[in-house]
This record gives C-alpha cells, sequence and structure tokens, in this order.
C-alpha cells in the first residue's frame, strides 16, 4: 500500500455509500423473501429469475444506485 492513501473501511451496512446495498434490498424484497427452496439448484435459479427480472428494467435499476452526488457515467 503506498503511502499516500489511506484505506477506510465501510461499516458493515452503508447503502448510502455502498450502492449495491440497495439493489441487495430490493432483490430480498421483491424476490426472495418468504420462499421455502428445495435445494441448491433452486436457490441458484431464483436468484437468477431475480437478478434478470431487475436488470429487465433498466431505469430501476438506475434508480437504485444514483445517488445525486455520484459522478454520471454514460455508457
Amino acid at each position: 500500500m503506498p503511502d499516500n492513501i489511506t484505506l477506510v473501511s465501510l461499516p458493515p451496512y452503508s447503502p448510502e455509500l455502498n450502492p449495491v446495498e440497495r439493489v441487495w434490498l430490493c432483490l430480498r424484497e421483491r424476490f426472495l423473501s418468504h420462499r421455502l427452496l428445495d435445494d441448491y439448484e433452486a436457490v441458484v435459479q431464483a436468484c437468477c429469475n431475480a437478478w434478470n427480472a431487475l436488470t429487465a428494467r433498466p431505469e430501476r435499476l438506475r434508480s437504485l444506485i444514483s445517488y445525486l452526488w455520484f459522478p454520471c457515467v454514460n455508457t
């Protein structure tokens, strides 16, 4: 680690500093909660379905991870 860099650890839950926290919350609340899955493959399939449903709506995903203070990146 260079001497001119200081690492600052994020708190365990910091959605305002780590936007993916809001993505996980959305996935859990809308797609993954209150379900009983039979096996590992069912868990993986449920997660894949949830992710695909969320990414099918890019405006929703963008709203979850956008903050006014984040720089805008156009792709």
